[in-house]
């Protein structure tokens, strides 16, 4: 049979796939986190203040509210 789905399934899959792989990313980060300096400091802030954005642009199109 076919099922379809609706499409608010996918985005909050794709989301919580968007979101879940940062916290693959700050493993690593934290433990060679001596050996970085401040240029690794300074980079992991880059990268949160880009995924916060993303978040907030999901959170003001809708996107993360269920309806």
């Amino acid at each position: 049979t076919w099922v379809q789905f609706n499409f608010r399934y996918y985005l909050y899959a794709l989301l919580f796939m968007a979101f879940d792989v940062e916290t693959v990313f700050f493993y690593p980060w934290a433990v060679a986190f001596n050996k970085l300096k401040l240029f690794g400091f300074i980079e992991m802030l880059i990268f949160v203040f880009i995924l916060l954005v993303g978040y907030f642009y999901a959170w003001k199109k809708g996107a993360l509210e269920w309806k």
